[in-house]
């Protein structure tokens, strides 16, 4: 496994990488990785002949009182993780490889980026589109992989790929989750021993909406009221947001019908914590 800094090292490697014949899956992150990083890294190594995995805490979606500073980092580690699961190649650039200083373009999207996430978080999936289209321009591959933990994040990426006509195949993975339930998330390093305690209300407030769900209830404002009261039940917890959404529009739905996303973002003491899962009723 290799770790280069450059645009042009990637695109050397990839470039011998299509003489050979090889197909190349990528697998964009922001670092300090865990055992959902670990899943998508071993899918792309199942289904393509060569990973590249990039390792970039990216600037532009973090707003101004946001964690960008104190994001977690360790590419020692990181890169444990990824020659384990069998990575070909890290991508780990500086800002300033990705940004030049005078650097002016984006890519922006008037749907699916205006609600959940993207109402507090007004400048994020400008950042995110833009990145990992550069990324996508940069590697080329056949197919990216990026985890259902930010269902948001996914919708957002096929979208895109649909729009700008990338022909790369968006692979979307299962939430990989600790034993207790809690999602799997740098930010939960975060947490102190009773904030990561009472995060656990984030999945079991969840569960309480999918079992009504089972249950055969189909009004999407008393689905979202029952993860409400529950998550009111955790003094430490404070709600961003709780919303049942077409998984296709991300819009909002009165009844429940096949495929709908049911997401949510509470704080934990200062941790903004996401969770979500996806229905087929």
């Amino acid at each position: 496994m290799k770790i280069v800094e450059t645009i042009a090292e990637v695109r050397e490697q990839v470039k011998q990488w299509r003489k050979e014949g090889l197909t190349v899956g990528l697998v964009p992150t922001m670092g300090y990785l865990h055992e959902g990083h670990k899943s998508l890294i071993d899918r792309a190594v199942a289904e393509n002949d060569r990973v590249v995995v990039s390792v970039f805490v990216n600037p532009m979606q973090f707003g101004p009182s946001e964690d960008l500073e104190s994001y977690p980092r360790d590419m020692d580690r990181d890169a444990a993780l990824c020659e384990k699961a069998g990575a070909s190649l890290i991508f780990h650039p500086d800002p300033s490889e990705m940004y030049h200083k005078d650097f002016s373009s984006f890519v922006d999207m008037t749907t699916l980026t205006g609600g959940l996430c993207g109402k507090t978080r007004p400048i994020h999936f400008r950042g995110v589109c833009t990145v990992v289209s550069k990324l996508f321009n940069i590697v080329v591959p056949d197919k990216a992989y990026f985890g259902q933990k930010d269902a948001q994040q996914l919708a957002v990426i096929r979208h895109m790929v649909s729009d700008l006509n990338f022909g790369i195949e968006i692979v979307g993975c299962p939430i990989i989750r600790e034993e207790d339930g809690l999602a799997k998330s740098s930010r939960n390093t975060y947490l102190s021993a009773q904030e990561r305690e009472a995060a656990l209300i984030l999945s079991k407030s969840l569960a309480k909406g999918k079992e009504a769900l089972k249950a055969g209830e189909a009004d999407a404002a008393k689905i979202r009221q029952i993860i409400l009261d529950e998550i009111a039940t955790e003094p430490l917890a404070k709600v961003d947001y709780v919303e049942v959404v077409d998984w296709n529009t991300l819009e909002p739905v009165e009844t429940v019908k096949e495929p709908v996303l049911v997401a949510m973002a509470v704080y934990i003491g200062k941790t903004r914590l996401i969770d979500n899962f996806i229905t087929e009723k």
